[in-house]
Order: C-alpha cells, then structure tokens, then sequence
C-alpha cells in the first residue's frame, strides 16, 4: 500500500485533544524540508490506532507493521499509510520496515498472552533493536509501566523493564516512557474500574485497594508519545510520566462512582484475595477477561507512582496541564454515552484463541464440519435488515433465548474464556478485526454479510454468517449459517450436546432479526429533482 504524503492529508476535525496539530507536537521537518518518517509497531492497539492519526496530522509520514493488514480498512486513517506485513518477531519483516525511519514507535505488549510471553516479548524487542541499529533508525519510542524499585516484579512488569533496557541498550537513541493506570474510553484499566464499581453495591477487595497509584489519561500518554518523537538526539533514558493525582485503587473506584451519578461503596480490604484470585473475581464480574485481569491486577501489588518528574525538562506539559482523574473518568464516560470509541482493549487479540479465516466452502471436501442453515424472508428493505444484523450483540443481545446465550457466556468465563459480556467497541458500526461478545468480526460486505469467528472456548473451530439479500418481489432474504470444525471427540460430542438448542435457537434468531427489522422505521424517500 502506498504511503500518503503527509502535506495532502486532511486534518481529522473528529479528534479529541491532542490532535498532533499543536505547536509543541508538529513534526520537525527533516534537513531537506522533507517529513519525517514514524514507523508504528501496535498500529491496531488500543494506544497505536489513536496515535497514527495524530502523527498523520501532526506531519509525519506514517508506515506500519502489521501482522494482519485486512484489519486497516477499519481505521478511517487506513489508507493514509505505508504498509508492511508482519510481526516484532519476524526479523525479515522488520528489515523491510525500519529503512529511512526517524522515530519507532514500539507499543507491543504481551497483555492477555500464555506462558512464555517474557521470552518472546525479550526476542522480539531484540529483533527490533538490533534491525533499528543496522538501519540507524533516528530514536525508539517504547511505552512501558511505572514500578516500584528494589522489589520483585511481577511477570508482565519484569517484561516491560527487560524490554525497555534492551532498546536502551541498542545503540539507538531511545525514550522509554513508564506509565501507570491508563484511564480513557475503551482501556481495560477504565473498563475493570467502570464495572466493578457498577456491578457491586458493597466491593472486596484485595489489599493492595490501598496503595498509592498514579493514574494517567489515555490523552496525556499521546501527548507525551507525540513530545517524545521531537526530545533530543542524545537523550537516551527511561523517564516516568503520570497525570496530577495519586489515589488509592480504592479512591479511584469511589471517584467513578461520583462522577458516574452513584452513590460511593464501602470498600473492604481483604488479605486472602491474592492476585491470582482477585483476577478470578475480575473476570467473573467484569468483561475483562483472566488473562488481561491477572497482569493488570498484578501492577496494583505495590506502590506505582512517579518517582520523579524529569520527563518535564523533555517534554513540555499539555497546554492548560494535565488531566486529573475525575476529569478523565468524565471524559471516557462522555465518548462511552456518544458512541465514539476510538479504540479499545476489546479488539486486542486473546491468547488461545483461533485466528485463521474460515476456509472456502472447496476446502471442506475431506473434512468432518458441521452446519446450521437458516433463512427467513422480510418485507423489511435489505437496508433495515442490515441494520439490525450490524447492530447484534453488546447492548442489541442475540435475539433468542436470552437466557442460554448469558449462561453460554459464565461457562466460558469459568473457564477462563473472554464470555459474553466482552460487548462491543461501537453500538451500531461494525468493523473487521471488532470484538462482538465472545466473536471476532472476520469479514464484513457492508449491506450484504457479516462473519464471526468464535472465541469462547470451544473444542473446534466456530463461525457465524448473518447475510442478507433483496427479496425476489421486495423486501430482503435473510440468510444465517453457523459452521464448526470439531476437534476429535470432544468436539463431536460437543456438537451433539448443543444440537438440540439449535432448533429453537437459531430458529428464533432468524425470526427476530427479521422481525426486528420490520419493526424499524423506513428511511424516507429522496425529494424528487425539480
């Protein structure tokens, strides 16, 4: 894909401060007048997607390493960039992407992976190091976490530091910027406060719900992010950055409550939730998963606070200052109410689960696959019948049996899995790549088909077709199909068991979606020309 030179492009009005336009964040034009160049690892990340649009305005020209490129069509800044295909990990890849780059971006993180993560995070920040050095990449940008000193850390913070001591170590000019509790629509941290507090009038809680913690808005770490690509050539340090509050974990529950119109809960501090249980707990009453909970929660153990502020004598602060906590909580809660999620935690990928497209219908020959098929026609015009089908999940629900769709999902939350109360990034647009419930979107036809792929922990391989079609004498043709691919016996016999739901399940989903599609109001007809 072709990079857009930086000077065409045409500033994004929709973005939220910082916008990249800012005097203090505008790229700096090479010795030749030319753009600088940003390459972004994590470009589809809950900090990555945000970022890229505000480099694009700011004036860079903007080139990306992804390891699926399908999904950049879901970005409204997608075709603004340069496109190479692949991971950290895959150094011929990483070789084709660092030439004539003056800032790297590194913003992977290993959030929600099995084990092993800390050697393959350790890997993959080699590879990059070392092909950012042969290149002579101009600076590393990496974002990793606040942490106490002369402690043990947890996995995930022992990963970030290792990490960010090896691009330190690389040769190349590099500004590790250590950030705490992430609060902004969509971040998990935001997420996990936001449903604990709403879900339980009265909270237990381990005892670290006292330590101190320094929150930052997710808009503040793009600012600093943008502040970081202009910082000197011969700076080459690990700097701490923070938002103007230190709470307890406790406080900034209380301080949700406030600025959501609840009333505070008492908070009890108990010593027999450890880690390791409290993520339990988080992933039963949250839509964070486990394997997100866990590393998130294990941050919390200790004191994470800012241990100095030198990242000011780099980096100039936001005009009118930081964003408190209760200003950001507002903020998020404000995009959450208006539908305008930029990015979030839910689109990240998930340990264990299937990413492979569902094969060609050719392919299945040889293969045991099972099938549900159902149609339903509608006097609704394909336009409201697509509606309802983009709209499915989160807040719409699945049209059917209530009931088993909430205990399909707790089953797959008890045994680690994402469940069903994941919801969705945007109320009413899909996107491939989105997360809807516990399924991935795969493949979207705007007006005609929409494909899920399974993530709830089964013993196979899982997807779901909503498609629809104009009606041979008006109105619209419904058309859905479930597809599973067991693995052995387990996968048969799960099958078997589920078969029998299927009837009044499936069935009823086609009836409602059709029905709830005549239910809408028609769109009135364009006024003739005169």
């Amino acid at each position: 894909m072709a990079e857009t030179d930086p000077s065409t492009h045409d500033d994004d009005t929709t973005l939220s401060s910082p916008t990249g336009r800012e005097p203090a964040l505008r790229a700096i034009p090479r010795p030749d007048g030319s753009a600088p160049r940003a390459l972004v690892l994590g470009a589809t990340g809950y900090l990555g997607g945000r970022l890229v649009p505000r480099l694009l305005a700011a004036g860079y020209r903007v080139r990306v390493l992804v390891r699926h490129p399908g999904r950049l069509p879901a970005f409204a800044w997608g075709d603004d960039v340069e496109v190479v295909e692949g991971s950290a990990s895959d150094a011929a890849a990483v070789a084709e992407a660092v030439p004539d780059v003056d800032v790297l971006f590194y913003l992977i993180h290993s959030m929600g992976q099995g084990a092993g993560f800390e050697e393959s995070d350790l890997a993959a920040a080699r590879t990059v190091a070392a092909a950012a050095a042969t290149a002579s990449v101009g600076r590393i940008v990496y974002l990793g976490g606040l942490h106490p000193d002369a402690t043990e850390l947890s996995p995930h913070l022992r990963s970030r530091v290792a990490v960010g001591e090896e691009f330190l170590r690389s040769g190349v000019p590099t500004l590790v910027l250590q950030a705490g509790v992430v609060i902004g629509s969509g971040s998990a941290s935001f997420e996990m406060i936001r449903h604990l507090t709403e879900v339980l009038p009265y909270m237990p809680a381990p005892r670290w719900v006292r330590n101190r913690i320094q929150p930052i808005a997710v808009r503040d770490v793009l600012h600093y992010l943008l502040g970081a690509a202009r910082v000197d050539a011969d700076v080459n340090r690990t700097v701490d950055i923070g938002g103007p509050d230190v709470l307890r974990y406790g406080q900034m529950m209380n301080g949700y409550a406030v600025e959501a119109g609840l009333r505070q809960r008492p908070i009890a501090a108990l010593p027999v939730l450890t880690p390791g249980l409290a993520s339990h707990w988080v992933n039963v009453v949250t839509p964070v998963p486990r394997s997100i909970a866990r590393p998130l929660i294990a941050s919390l153990v200790h004191d994470c606070v800012m241990h100095d502020h030198d990242v000011d004598e780099l980096i100039p602060r936001p005009d009118g200052g930081l964003t408190g906590y209760r200003e950001a909580v507002a903020l998020a809660l404000g995009r959450v109410e208006g539908d305008a999620v930029e990015t979030s935690w839910q689109d990240a990928a998930v340990s264990g689960v299937p990413s492979d497209p569902l094969p060609s219908d050719p392919d299945w020959a040889g293969r045991t696959v099972y099938t549900d098929v159902r149609t339903a026609r509608t006097t609704a015009s394909p336009a409201r019948l697509w509606e309802v089908i983009e709209g499915i999940g989160g807040e719409s629900g699945w049209y059917s049996a209530p009931v088993l769709w909430a205990l399909r999902g707790w089953m797959d939350r008890l045994v680690g899995g994402v469940g069903l109360s994941r919801g969705r990034r945007s109320r009413s647009r899909v996107a491939v790549g989105d997360a809807v419930d516990f399924w991935r979107v795969e493949r979207v036809e705007p007006g005609r088909l929409l494909r899920l792929r399974a993530e709830m922990r089964v013993p196979g391989l899982a997807w779901l077709d909503l498609a629809c079609d104009p009606g041979d004498a008006g109105g619209a043709l419904y058309r859905q199909r479930a597809v599973f691919f067991p693995r052995g016996l387990a996968g048969r016999l799960y099958w078997l068991a589920v078969l029998p739901f299927h009837g009044f399940i499936f069935r009823g989903m086609a009836n409602r979606i059709t029905a709830a599609a005549e239910a809408l109001p028609e769109a009135p007809a364009a006024a003739a020309a005169p």
